[in-house]
């Protein structure tokens, strides 16, 4: 049974930063892309990063390039989600996911999510 746990939200300053983690476990993570996904209240939910199983590769949304920053670490199989510059649009849940494959490109599993409220 594959089990994803986000940490790390909470209320910050417009400006300020946050750091995300989503510890996994049940496979073998290092043979998964990971995704972050946000949802709004009111919008459906949205793609904001994802990397790679091997971590090479990361894809943005437009609109995070050059504030967020994926990364992982197999070894503790986890994946960040680092932040900086937060905006009160970023306010949201975000949840974290696992691919079906090393691609980011479906995902199975998602986590509860973690609220991040973003105060201007």
């Amino acid at each position: 049974q594959v089990q994803l746990v986000e940490s790390g939200g909470g209320l910050v300053q417009a400006g300020g930063s946050l750091r995300l983690s989503c510890a996994a476990s049940g496979r073998t993570f290092s043979n998964y892309a990971m995704g972050w996904f946000r949802q709004a209240p009111g919008k459906e939910r949205e793609f904001v990063a994802a990397i790679t199983s091997s971590g090479l590769n990361t894809y943005y949304e437009d609109s995070v390039k050059g504030r967020f920053t994926i990364d992982r670490d197999n070894a503790k199989n986890t994946v960040y989600l680092q932040m900086n510059s937060l905006k009160p649009e970023d306010t949201a849940v975000y949840y974290c996911a696992q691919s079906t494959s090393r691609w980011p490109l479906q995902y199975d599993y998602w986590g509860q999510g973690t609220q991040v409220t973003v105060s201007s």
